[in-house]
């Protein structure tokens, strides 16, 4: 194994100038990573300079098999926090040959959305929290679970230290620093209610790049788990009964919510998403109807409520922005399963833009 190691940890620049990218997309399920690799003639920093590439879509769910080929439009680069060096990671949107986006691709539309200039010139930040929870392998249930059976109950374990209360650190602690490796904006990490279910921060991040970044993390969460022999869960509601779902609860701001008489301006946008209230639950994520039920730090899926400091509430703003009178916003509706693409731009697109 000490060899497989070394052979593994080689540094390709002491050799040649070639580097390996890895390039990343969205599968047909909109939750399953891709990957495959490729070797470049040497190091690029700007996604425009990488070569497109294609891959089998009839083997992902995006193409049939008579017409098979869809193509790879790099879009971000990231440090690639597994072979080091000069290698990267390439976020990738997917198009048809003859160059539409195919119906799986979030983010050309995300794109479209945070160009608009109304949009742009607002510089909407994000920060989200991905909670997520890891599994035991063959047996599909947590980690630090007895096979067949249940921890005590919730209380001890957020923010838990120690054997019999946190479960998974090492691995959560390797994504931390593999994100933070990559360039990947993350913000901080904690042990969530349920145990076995964690949480990472990406933000604040501007624009589309919020997307990207969420995306890169949870391919690196992924592949660290894969290493681990751990499957990662994204699911909003993993465990039914009195345990605590999985959300991407969504921090935002625009300029004028940070400026001085924000906080009028944030009235007025949560006002407009609790006008397209059903919409944006829509497009929130698969099965969220499973954790928002007014239990467990949630607002019932049906019901749009906002609230200083309530966290049983759709939307949550802080103490500091209430005192303040400027800030941000929290939008705690958006399942662990949700494309950040789509929430993101959808939240831009509902504040900014949208005319009731």
């Amino acid at each position: 194994m000490s060899l497989l190691n070394d052979l593994i940890n080689i540094n390709l620049s002491d050799t040649t100038e070639k580097i390996i990218a890895e390039y990343i997309w969205i599968g047909g399920s909109g939750m399953d990573l891709r990957s495959k690799a490729r070797t470049l003639p040497g190091p690029v920093t700007d996604p425009a300079k990488l070569p497109k590439w294609n891959y089998d879509g009839s083997s992902t769910g995006q193409a049939p098999g008579e017409d098979s080929e869809v193509i790879l439009y790099p879009q971000a680069i990231f440090k690639d926090p597994f072979r080091k060096g000069n290698n990267i990671l390439v976020m990738c949107d997917a198009y048809t040959p003859a160059g539409e986006p195919i119906p799986t691709n979030k983010r050309f539309n995300a794109a479209k959305i945070f160009s608009n200039p109304a949009i742009a010139a607002e510089e909407p930040w994000y920060g989200i929290e991905q909670e997520y929870t890891l599994l035991q392998k063959d047996i599909n249930w947590p980690l630090g679970w007895p096979v067949g059976g249940f921890p005590g109950p919730q209380g001890p374990y957020y923010c838990g230290v120690g054997a019999d209360k946190s479960f998974g650190r090492d691995i959560v602690d390797s994504h931390y620093k593999a994100c933070l490796y990559a360039g990947i904006n993350i913000s901080g990490i904690n042990g969530e209610v349920m145990p076995g279910q964690w949480e990472f921060q990406v933000g604040p991040a501007i624009g589309i790049s919020a997307g990207d970044e969420v995306w890169v993390a949870r391919y690196i969460l992924e592949r660290i788990a894969e290493i681990a022999g751990v499957v990662v869960s994204f699911d909003p509601k993993p465990i039914p009964g009195d345990w605590n779902g999985a959300g991407a609860h969504t921090n935002y701001s625009t300029k004028s919510m940070r400026n001085d008489g924000g906080f009028a301006v944030i009235k007025k946008a949560i006002e407009k998403l609790g006008l397209r209230h059903k919409e944006h639950i829509a497009a929130y994520g698969e099965g969220n109807e499973r954790r928002l039920t007014g239990r467990h730090e949630t607002a019932d899926i049906n019901t749009f409520s906002w609230g200083v400091a309530n966290r049983g509430a759709s939307v949550r703003v802080g103490r500091d922005t209430e005192k303040d009178g400027k800030g941000y916003f929290e939008d705690r509706r958006p399942a662990s399963n949700m494309d950040p693409y789509v929430v993101t731009s959808m939240v831009a697109e509902t504040t900014i833009i949208w005319k009731p």
